[in-house]
Protein backbone atom coordinates (compact mmCIF):
# COMPACT_ATOMS: atom_id res chain seq x y z
CA UNK A 1 0.00 0.00 0.00
CA UNK A 2 1.33 3.03 -0.93
CA UNK A 3 1.10 6.20 1.31
CA UNK A 4 -0.81 8.94 -0.48
CA UNK A 5 -1.06 13.06 0.54
CA UNK A 6 -3.78 14.69 0.23
CA UNK A 7 -4.93 18.06 0.97
CA UNK A 8 -6.45 18.42 4.41
CA UNK A 9 -8.25 20.56 6.35
CA UNK A 10 -5.61 22.16 8.17
CA UNK A 11 -4.03 23.57 4.74
CA UNK A 12 -7.69 25.16 4.07
CA UNK A 13 -7.74 26.86 7.24
CA UNK A 14 -5.45 29.32 6.51
CA UNK A 15 -4.80 31.81 3.36
CA UNK A 16 -1.61 30.81 1.37
CA UNK A 17 -1.32 34.35 0.62
CA UNK A 18 1.88 35.55 1.67
CA UNK A 19 2.51 38.72 3.92
CA UNK A 20 1.50 42.07 1.80
CA UNK A 21 3.57 44.61 1.93
CA UNK A 22 2.53 48.26 3.11
CA UNK A 23 2.98 51.15 0.26
CA UNK A 24 5.54 52.41 1.46
CA UNK A 25 7.95 49.50 1.57
CA UNK A 26 6.95 48.66 -2.15
CA UNK A 27 7.99 51.96 -2.94
CA UNK A 28 11.23 52.19 -5.42
CA UNK A 29 14.73 53.37 -4.97
CA UNK A 30 15.15 56.68 -6.05
CA UNK A 31 18.14 59.10 -7.62
CA UNK A 32 18.17 61.47 -4.03
CA UNK A 33 20.27 59.54 -1.88
CA UNK A 34 18.70 62.31 0.62
CA UNK A 35 15.32 60.87 -0.06
CA UNK A 36 16.23 57.59 0.13
CA UNK A 37 17.65 58.09 4.08
CA UNK A 38 14.24 60.42 4.76
CA UNK A 39 12.21 57.71 4.03
CA UNK A 40 14.67 54.88 5.97
CA UNK A 41 14.63 57.26 8.94
CA UNK A 42 10.71 57.61 8.79
CA UNK A 43 10.31 54.51 8.82
CA UNK A 44 12.50 53.96 11.70
CA UNK A 45 11.43 56.52 13.34
CA UNK A 46 12.25 56.64 17.16
CA UNK A 47 14.74 53.83 16.93
CA UNK A 48 17.50 54.83 18.46
CA UNK A 49 19.62 51.25 17.38
CA UNK A 50 18.97 52.32 13.31
CA UNK A 51 22.45 54.20 12.53
CA UNK A 52 22.87 56.23 9.53
CA UNK A 53 26.97 56.06 8.49
CA UNK A 54 27.31 58.81 6.06
CA UNK A 55 30.28 59.31 4.22
CA UNK A 56 31.81 60.33 0.64
CA UNK A 57 33.13 57.92 -2.06
CA UNK A 58 36.98 58.50 -3.16
CA UNK A 59 36.33 61.99 -1.41
CA UNK A 60 33.44 62.98 -4.13
CA UNK A 61 30.12 60.98 -4.20
CA UNK A 62 27.99 61.25 -1.45
CA UNK A 63 26.94 57.70 0.26
CA UNK A 64 25.14 56.18 3.40
CA UNK A 65 25.29 52.69 5.23
CA UNK A 66 22.07 52.03 7.03
CA UNK A 67 22.25 49.68 9.65
CA UNK A 68 20.85 48.31 13.11
CA UNK A 69 23.88 48.96 15.83
CA UNK A 70 23.61 45.20 17.68
CA UNK A 71 22.85 43.36 14.19
CA UNK A 72 26.14 43.60 12.29
CA UNK A 73 29.98 43.63 12.79
CA UNK A 74 30.76 47.44 12.98
CA UNK A 75 34.85 46.65 12.63
CA UNK A 76 33.94 44.65 9.58
CA UNK A 77 31.75 47.07 8.41
CA UNK A 78 34.43 49.89 8.68
CA UNK A 79 37.31 47.83 7.63
CA UNK A 80 35.94 46.49 4.79
CA UNK A 81 32.65 48.29 2.92
CA UNK A 82 33.40 52.17 4.42
CA UNK A 83 37.28 52.55 4.28
CA UNK A 84 37.46 50.75 0.72
CA UNK A 85 35.09 53.39 -0.80
CA UNK A 86 35.94 56.44 1.16
CA UNK A 87 39.83 55.78 -0.26
CA UNK A 88 38.35 54.50 -3.91
CA UNK A 89 39.47 56.52 -6.97
CA UNK A 90 38.31 54.85 -9.98
CA UNK A 91 36.30 55.93 -12.65
CA UNK A 92 32.85 57.87 -11.55
CA UNK A 93 31.21 56.69 -14.09
CA UNK A 94 31.54 53.24 -12.54
CA UNK A 95 28.29 51.29 -10.75
CA UNK A 96 27.52 50.72 -7.66
CA UNK A 97 27.58 47.11 -8.37
CA UNK A 98 31.14 47.54 -10.17
CA UNK A 99 32.45 49.78 -7.64
CA UNK A 100 31.65 46.90 -5.11
CA UNK A 101 33.68 44.02 -6.75
CA UNK A 102 36.61 46.24 -7.39
CA UNK A 103 36.83 48.13 -3.66
CA UNK A 104 34.76 45.60 -1.46
CA UNK A 105 35.92 42.37 -0.31
CA UNK A 106 32.96 40.58 1.07
CA UNK A 107 31.62 37.85 -0.34
CA UNK A 108 27.62 38.13 0.53
CA UNK A 109 26.38 40.95 -1.19
CA UNK A 110 23.23 41.36 -2.72
CA UNK A 111 21.43 44.61 -4.44
CA UNK A 112 18.03 46.27 -3.24
CA UNK A 113 15.50 47.57 -5.48
CA UNK A 114 13.01 48.98 -3.23
CA UNK A 115 12.27 50.18 0.56
CA UNK A 116 11.21 46.81 1.47
CA UNK A 117 14.38 45.28 -0.06
CA UNK A 118 16.28 47.84 2.47
CA UNK A 119 14.17 46.63 5.81
CA UNK A 120 14.18 43.46 4.81
CA UNK A 121 18.32 43.44 4.67
CA UNK A 122 18.79 45.63 7.44
CA UNK A 123 16.38 43.71 10.13
CA UNK A 124 18.45 40.76 9.38
CA UNK A 125 21.95 42.06 10.22
CA UNK A 126 22.63 42.89 6.88
CA UNK A 127 23.93 46.57 6.19
CA UNK A 128 23.04 48.41 3.40
CA UNK A 129 24.52 50.92 0.98
CA UNK A 130 23.32 54.13 -0.66
CA UNK A 131 25.00 56.16 -3.23
CA UNK A 132 23.66 59.35 -4.47
CA UNK A 133 22.73 59.70 -8.13
CA UNK A 134 22.33 55.73 -8.33
CA UNK A 135 18.21 54.13 -7.57
CA UNK A 136 19.55 51.10 -6.08
CA UNK A 137 22.06 50.06 -3.24
CA UNK A 138 24.35 46.57 -2.20
CA UNK A 139 23.02 44.82 0.96
CA UNK A 140 26.03 42.85 2.78
CA UNK A 141 25.91 39.85 4.49
CA UNK A 142 27.82 40.82 8.02
CA UNK A 143 25.42 39.82 10.51
CA UNK A 144 27.04 39.59 14.20
CA UNK A 145 24.84 38.93 17.26
CA UNK A 146 25.45 36.66 21.02
CA UNK A 147 24.95 33.03 20.28
CA UNK A 148 24.53 30.51 22.53
CA UNK A 149 27.34 27.34 22.59
CA UNK A 150 26.87 24.12 20.96
CA UNK A 151 25.46 22.04 24.13
CA UNK A 152 24.02 18.26 24.88
CA UNK A 153 19.81 18.69 24.94
CA UNK A 154 18.95 18.01 28.63
CA UNK A 155 15.52 16.76 27.36
CA UNK A 156 17.12 14.17 25.06
CA UNK A 157 19.86 13.07 26.76
CA UNK A 158 21.59 9.93 25.70
CA UNK A 159 24.05 7.38 26.96
CA UNK A 160 26.08 6.45 23.33
CA UNK A 161 25.56 8.62 20.61
CA UNK A 162 25.94 12.17 19.16
CA UNK A 163 25.73 15.22 22.24
CA UNK A 164 25.30 18.22 20.03
CA UNK A 165 22.29 20.24 20.19
CA UNK A 166 20.37 22.47 18.18
CA UNK A 167 21.03 26.58 19.35
CA UNK A 168 18.77 29.75 18.80
CA UNK A 169 20.60 30.79 14.81
CA UNK A 170 19.25 28.97 12.44
CA UNK A 171 22.22 28.82 10.61
CA UNK A 172 24.81 27.23 13.41
CA UNK A 173 21.94 24.67 12.92
CA UNK A 174 21.49 23.81 9.11
CA UNK A 175 25.64 24.08 9.36
CA UNK A 176 25.44 20.98 11.34
CA UNK A 177 22.79 19.32 9.32
CA UNK A 178 25.50 19.69 6.51
CA UNK A 179 28.06 18.77 8.73
CA UNK A 180 26.51 15.17 9.01
CA UNK A 181 24.56 14.87 5.31
CA UNK A 182 27.07 16.50 2.54
CA UNK A 183 25.36 15.45 -0.19
CA UNK A 184 24.03 18.69 -2.29
CA UNK A 185 20.48 16.75 -2.69
CA UNK A 186 19.86 18.00 0.77
CA UNK A 187 17.10 21.13 0.01
CA UNK A 188 17.05 24.04 2.44
CA UNK A 189 14.09 26.21 1.25
CA UNK A 190 13.70 29.40 3.40
CA UNK A 191 10.15 31.08 4.16
CA UNK A 192 9.26 34.08 5.90
CA UNK A 193 6.74 34.15 8.52
CA UNK A 194 5.31 36.42 10.79
CA UNK A 195 4.41 39.82 9.84
CA UNK A 196 6.02 41.50 12.75
CA UNK A 197 8.57 39.28 13.14
CA UNK A 198 9.38 38.06 10.01
CA UNK A 199 11.64 34.76 10.93
CA UNK A 200 13.13 32.63 8.79
CA UNK A 201 11.96 29.50 8.78
CA UNK A 202 13.83 26.86 6.67
CA UNK A 203 11.92 23.17 5.18
CA UNK A 204 14.56 20.80 4.68
CA UNK A 205 14.86 17.41 2.75
CA UNK A 206 16.39 15.09 0.47
CA UNK A 207 15.76 15.61 -2.90
CA UNK A 208 14.49 12.17 -4.37
CA UNK A 209 13.77 10.52 -1.09
CA UNK A 210 11.07 13.12 0.17
CA UNK A 211 8.07 12.13 -1.77
CA UNK A 212 6.90 15.34 -4.16
CA UNK A 213 3.37 15.16 -2.96
CA UNK A 214 4.33 15.70 0.76
CA UNK A 215 6.65 18.48 -0.21
CA UNK A 216 3.87 20.32 -2.28
CA UNK A 217 1.57 19.85 1.08
CA UNK A 218 4.32 21.33 3.35
CA UNK A 219 4.77 24.50 1.36
CA UNK A 220 1.20 24.69 0.98
CA UNK A 221 0.29 24.82 4.66
CA UNK A 222 3.72 27.30 5.62
CA UNK A 223 2.80 29.90 3.30
CA UNK A 224 -0.55 29.51 4.31
CA UNK A 225 0.40 30.99 8.06
CA UNK A 226 -1.19 34.24 8.27
CA UNK A 227 0.39 35.57 11.94
CA UNK A 228 1.92 39.08 13.43
CA UNK A 229 4.88 36.45 15.24
CA UNK A 230 6.42 33.58 15.54
CA UNK A 231 8.32 33.10 18.17
CA UNK A 232 8.59 29.47 18.23
CA UNK A 233 7.97 26.19 16.38
CA UNK A 234 4.88 25.55 18.59
CA UNK A 235 3.63 28.25 16.80
CA UNK A 236 4.07 26.41 13.66
CA UNK A 237 3.13 23.15 14.64
CA UNK A 238 -0.32 23.92 15.68
CA UNK A 239 -0.97 25.79 12.60
CA UNK A 240 0.19 22.76 10.12
CA UNK A 241 -1.20 19.52 11.89
CA UNK A 242 -3.67 17.50 10.54
CA UNK A 243 -5.67 17.48 13.85
CA UNK A 244 -5.31 20.08 16.49
CA UNK A 245 -7.68 19.11 18.65
CA UNK A 246 -6.32 15.57 19.22
CA UNK A 247 -4.10 14.77 22.45
CA UNK A 248 -1.56 13.15 20.25
CA UNK A 249 0.93 15.06 18.53
CA UNK A 250 1.51 14.54 14.46
CA UNK A 251 4.99 16.12 14.33
CA UNK A 252 8.21 15.34 16.19
CA UNK A 253 9.74 17.85 17.83
CA UNK A 254 13.41 17.55 18.86
CA UNK A 255 17.21 19.03 19.53
CA UNK A 256 19.28 16.24 17.89
CA UNK A 257 20.52 17.01 14.59
CA UNK A 258 21.75 13.35 14.17
CA UNK A 259 17.67 12.83 14.95
CA UNK A 260 16.59 15.21 12.14
CA UNK A 261 19.34 13.48 9.59
CA UNK A 262 17.97 10.04 10.29
CA UNK A 263 14.62 11.08 9.67
CA UNK A 264 15.60 12.92 6.54
CA UNK A 265 17.18 9.42 5.09
CA UNK A 266 14.13 8.04 5.72
CA UNK A 267 12.13 10.26 3.01
CA UNK A 268 10.60 12.73 6.00
CA UNK A 269 10.65 16.36 5.92
CA UNK A 270 12.21 18.37 9.05
CA UNK A 271 11.30 22.28 9.76
CA UNK A 272 13.99 24.21 11.50
CA UNK A 273 12.78 27.52 12.76
CA UNK A 274 14.83 31.08 13.75
CA UNK A 275 15.05 31.72 17.29
CA UNK A 276 14.10 27.96 18.82
CA UNK A 277 16.42 24.99 18.62
CA UNK A 278 13.46 22.23 18.37
CA UNK A 279 13.15 21.20 15.19
CA UNK A 280 9.68 19.78 13.63
CA UNK A 281 9.41 16.34 11.74
CA UNK A 282 6.83 15.06 9.55
CA UNK A 283 5.30 12.81 9.10
CA UNK A 284 5.38 10.85 11.97
CA UNK A 285 3.77 7.71 13.40
CA UNK A 286 2.31 6.28 16.86
CA UNK A 287 5.55 4.70 17.25
CA UNK A 288 7.99 7.30 16.03
CA UNK A 289 7.03 8.42 19.84
CA UNK A 290 7.88 5.82 21.64
CA UNK A 291 11.71 4.97 19.68
CA UNK A 292 14.69 6.50 20.93
CA UNK A 293 17.37 7.62 18.53
CA UNK A 294 19.90 5.57 21.09
CA UNK A 295 18.06 2.20 19.92
CA UNK A 296 20.11 2.59 16.39
CA UNK A 297 23.74 3.14 18.18
CA UNK A 298 23.43 0.01 20.56
CA UNK A 299 23.50 -3.62 19.20
CA UNK A 300 19.93 -4.69 18.35
CA UNK A 301 19.05 -7.26 21.12
CA UNK A 302 19.69 -5.02 23.85
CA UNK A 303 17.64 -2.20 21.92
CA UNK A 304 15.07 -4.69 21.17
CA UNK A 305 14.57 -5.75 24.80
CA UNK A 306 14.66 -1.75 25.91
CA UNK A 307 11.96 -0.90 23.11
CA UNK A 308 9.95 -4.14 23.85
CA UNK A 309 10.09 -2.84 27.59
CA UNK A 310 9.30 0.84 26.54
CA UNK A 311 6.60 -0.65 24.86
CA UNK A 312 4.87 -2.41 28.09
CA UNK A 313 5.41 0.77 30.55
CA UNK A 314 3.65 2.61 28.56
CA UNK A 315 0.66 0.44 28.56
CA UNK A 316 1.13 0.44 32.31
CA UNK A 317 1.69 4.34 32.37
CA UNK A 318 -1.78 4.72 30.75
CA UNK A 319 -4.22 1.68 32.06
CA UNK A 320 -2.78 0.48 35.48
CA UNK A 321 -4.71 3.48 38.30
CA UNK A 322 -7.76 3.09 36.27
CA UNK A 323 -7.49 -0.97 36.78
CA UNK A 324 -6.23 -0.59 39.87
CA UNK A 325 -10.03 1.73 40.66
CA UNK A 326 -12.17 -0.97 38.95
CA UNK A 327 -10.76 -4.11 40.56
CA UNK A 328 -11.13 -2.30 44.06
CA UNK A 329 -14.31 -1.02 43.41
CA UNK A 330 -16.39 -3.89 40.80
CA UNK A 331 -14.22 -6.48 40.45
CA UNK A 332 -13.31 -7.84 43.91
CA UNK A 333 -13.45 -11.79 43.41
CA UNK A 334 -10.26 -11.09 40.71
CA UNK A 335 -8.13 -9.97 43.83
CA UNK A 336 -6.28 -13.19 45.88
CA UNK A 337 -7.68 -13.39 49.05
CA UNK A 338 -4.66 -12.72 51.17
CA UNK A 339 -3.97 -9.80 48.47
CA UNK A 340 -8.02 -8.45 49.30
CA UNK A 341 -7.71 -8.73 53.01
CA UNK A 342 -4.51 -6.60 52.65
CA UNK A 343 -5.87 -3.92 50.47
CA UNK A 344 -8.74 -3.81 52.29
CA UNK A 345 -7.05 -3.23 55.58
CA UNK A 346 -4.98 -0.45 54.18
CA UNK A 347 -8.42 1.15 52.97
CA UNK A 348 -10.65 0.91 55.99
CA UNK A 349 -9.38 4.28 57.25
CA UNK A 350 -9.85 6.11 54.13
CA UNK A 351 -13.05 7.79 54.16
CA UNK A 352 -13.19 8.68 50.04
CA UNK A 353 -14.05 5.92 47.26
CA UNK A 354 -11.39 4.79 45.35
CA UNK A 355 -12.00 7.06 42.04
CA UNK A 356 -11.51 10.45 43.93
CA UNK A 357 -8.52 8.15 46.29
CA UNK A 358 -6.92 8.00 42.74
CA UNK A 359 -7.80 11.72 41.19
CA UNK A 360 -6.19 13.60 44.22
CA UNK A 361 -3.03 11.37 43.89
CA UNK A 362 -2.63 11.72 40.54
CA UNK A 363 -3.06 15.41 40.84
CA UNK A 364 -0.70 16.22 43.51
CA UNK A 365 1.83 13.86 41.39
CA UNK A 366 0.96 16.33 38.39
CA UNK A 367 1.53 18.89 40.51
CA UNK A 368 5.31 17.81 42.12
CA UNK A 369 5.92 17.01 38.66
CA UNK A 370 5.48 20.18 37.43
CA UNK A 371 7.11 21.79 39.86
CA UNK A 372 10.34 20.17 39.64
CA UNK A 373 10.47 21.05 35.88
CA UNK A 374 9.46 24.61 36.54
CA UNK A 375 12.19 25.13 39.68
CA UNK A 376 15.97 25.66 38.59
CA UNK A 377 17.86 22.18 38.27
CA UNK A 378 19.62 21.82 41.15
CA UNK A 379 16.57 22.29 43.13
CA UNK A 380 14.09 20.52 41.12
CA UNK A 381 14.98 17.11 41.11
CA UNK A 382 15.49 16.97 44.76
CA UNK A 383 11.87 19.24 45.54
CA UNK A 384 9.99 16.09 42.97
CA UNK A 385 11.43 13.09 45.10
CA UNK A 386 11.04 14.23 48.21
CA UNK A 387 8.31 16.55 47.85
CA UNK A 388 6.18 12.83 46.60
CA UNK A 389 8.10 10.72 49.71
CA UNK A 390 7.29 13.14 52.27
CA UNK A 391 3.36 13.87 50.53
CA UNK A 392 2.76 9.95 49.95
CA UNK A 393 3.96 9.02 53.51
CA UNK A 394 1.84 12.16 55.46
CA UNK A 395 -1.34 11.02 52.89
CA UNK A 396 -0.71 7.42 54.20
CA UNK A 397 -0.74 8.22 57.91
CA UNK A 398 -3.46 11.23 58.08
CA UNK A 399 -5.62 8.42 56.02
CA UNK A 400 -6.46 10.16 53.36
CA UNK A 401 -5.06 7.94 50.79
CA UNK A 402 -4.12 3.66 51.35
CA UNK A 403 -0.49 2.63 50.72
CA UNK A 404 -1.56 0.59 47.72
CA UNK A 405 -2.71 3.60 46.14
CA UNK A 406 0.78 5.72 46.76
CA UNK A 407 2.60 2.23 45.16
CA UNK A 408 0.03 2.32 42.07
CA UNK A 409 1.14 6.17 41.40
CA UNK A 410 4.69 5.49 41.94
CA UNK A 411 4.72 2.91 39.59
CA UNK A 412 2.57 4.79 37.31
CA UNK A 413 4.95 8.39 37.94
CA UNK A 414 7.96 5.79 36.81
CA UNK A 415 6.30 4.03 33.57
CA UNK A 416 6.04 7.35 32.13
CA UNK A 417 8.87 8.24 32.72
CA UNK A 418 10.24 5.30 30.68
CA UNK A 419 8.55 6.94 27.06
CA UNK A 420 11.67 9.22 25.70
CA UNK A 421 9.60 11.24 23.80
CA UNK A 422 8.15 14.22 26.36
CA UNK A 423 5.25 15.10 24.02
CA UNK A 424 4.45 11.33 24.22
CA UNK A 425 4.38 11.07 27.50
CA UNK A 426 1.80 14.50 27.75
CA UNK A 427 -0.86 12.66 25.67
CA UNK A 428 -0.53 9.64 28.28
CA UNK A 429 -0.83 11.76 31.07
CA UNK A 430 -3.77 13.77 29.45
CA UNK A 431 -5.87 9.99 28.79
CA UNK A 432 -4.97 8.63 31.82
CA UNK A 433 -7.71 10.64 33.77
CA UNK A 434 -10.75 10.08 31.32
CA UNK A 435 -9.99 6.45 31.81
CA UNK A 436 -9.94 6.60 35.68
CA UNK A 437 -13.37 7.89 35.52
CA UNK A 438 -14.48 5.30 33.48
CA UNK A 439 -12.49 2.63 35.58
CA UNK A 440 -14.57 4.30 38.54
CA UNK A 441 -17.97 4.60 37.01
CA UNK A 442 -18.24 1.33 34.48
CA UNK A 443 -15.68 -1.17 35.84
CA UNK A 444 -13.51 -2.86 33.35
CA UNK A 445 -15.91 -2.40 30.80
CA UNK A 446 -15.34 1.06 30.98
CA UNK A 447 -11.87 0.64 30.72
CA UNK A 448 -12.12 -1.35 27.40
CA UNK A 449 -14.68 1.46 26.22
CA UNK A 450 -11.99 4.00 26.94
CA UNK A 451 -9.42 2.03 25.17
CA UNK A 452 -11.72 1.38 21.95
CA UNK A 453 -12.14 4.61 21.00
CA UNK A 454 -8.53 5.60 21.38
CA UNK A 455 -7.77 2.93 19.22
CA UNK A 456 -10.38 4.02 16.95
CA UNK A 457 -8.90 8.13 17.40
CA UNK A 458 -5.78 6.54 16.64
CA UNK A 459 -7.08 5.36 13.60
CA UNK A 460 -8.52 8.23 12.26
CA UNK A 461 -5.58 10.31 12.71
CA UNK A 462 -2.99 11.42 10.34
CA UNK A 463 0.43 13.14 9.92
CA UNK A 464 0.70 15.33 6.73
CA UNK A 465 -1.88 12.76 4.97
CA UNK A 466 -0.05 9.76 6.36
CA UNK A 467 -1.80 7.18 8.97
CA UNK A 468 -0.97 7.12 12.39
CA UNK A 469 -0.72 3.87 12.63
CA UNK A 470 0.68 2.81 8.97
CA UNK A 471 3.86 0.95 10.54
CA UNK A 472 1.21 -1.84 11.83
CA UNK A 473 -1.68 -1.35 9.51
CA UNK A 474 -0.35 -2.13 6.15
CA UNK A 475 1.92 -4.72 7.68
CA UNK A 476 4.96 -4.23 5.89
CA UNK A 477 8.16 -6.46 6.59
CA UNK A 478 10.27 -3.56 6.12
CA UNK A 479 8.23 -1.29 8.63
CA UNK A 480 7.81 -4.20 11.12
CA UNK A 481 11.51 -5.24 11.37
CA UNK A 482 11.71 -1.37 12.95
CA UNK A 483 8.59 -1.74 15.39
CA UNK A 484 8.17 -4.61 16.61
CA UNK A 485 11.85 -5.06 17.07
CA UNK A 486 15.02 -3.37 16.12
CA UNK A 487 16.41 -5.97 13.53
CA UNK A 488 20.34 -5.07 12.81
CA UNK A 489 21.55 -2.62 10.15
CA UNK A 490 21.76 -5.28 7.68
CA UNK A 491 18.78 -6.48 7.64
CA UNK A 492 17.09 -2.82 7.79
CA UNK A 493 17.81 -2.57 3.83
CA UNK A 494 14.61 -0.87 2.97
CA UNK A 495 13.52 2.36 4.31
CA UNK A 496 10.00 3.08 5.71
CA UNK A 497 6.98 3.14 2.85
CA UNK A 498 6.29 6.91 3.44
CA UNK A 499 6.60 7.74 -0.29
CA UNK A 500 6.31 6.03 -3.79
CA UNK A 501 9.93 6.74 -4.75
CA UNK A 502 12.25 4.05 -6.66
CA UNK A 503 15.11 5.10 -4.03
CA UNK A 504 13.64 2.77 -0.98
CA UNK A 505 16.79 0.91 -1.08
CA UNK A 506 19.12 1.63 1.77
CA UNK A 507 22.26 -0.05 0.89
CA UNK A 508 23.46 -3.10 -1.35
CA UNK A 509 22.21 -6.59 -0.88
CA UNK A 510 24.09 -9.24 0.63
CA UNK A 511 25.37 -7.27 3.86
CA UNK A 512 24.76 -9.81 6.06
CA UNK A 513 27.80 -10.77 8.04
CA UNK A 514 29.31 -13.89 6.57
CA UNK A 515 29.25 -15.48 9.78
CA UNK A 516 25.52 -15.61 9.88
Amino acid sequence: MRTRYKPTASASRVPRNRRELTEEEKQELVLSLADNVQRLQALYSNCSDVIVRRFAIGGVTDAALVYIDGLIDTDKADRYIVTPLMDADGPKELNLIRLAEQRISVSDMKAVATIGDCISAISNGQPVLLRDQEASGLAFGLPSWEKRAIEEPEAESTIRGPREGFTETLRVNTSMLRRIIKSPLMKLEKIVIGEYTQTNVVLVYIEGLADTALLQEARTRLEGIRIDGILESGYIEEMIEDNPRSPFPQLLNTERPDVVCAALLEGRIAILTEGTPHALIAPISLFSLLQSPEDYYQRFWPSTLIRWLRYIFAFISLVLPSFYVAVTSYHQEMVPGALLSSMATSREPVPFPALFEALLMEVTFEALREAGVRLPKQVGAAVSIVGALVVGQAAVQAGLVSAPMVIVVAITGIASFMLPRYIAGIAIRMLRFPLIFLGGTLGLLGIMMGIILIVLHLCRLQSFGMPYLQSITTMQRSDIKDIVMRAPWWALDIRPQLNSKPQTKREAPNQMPDNQ
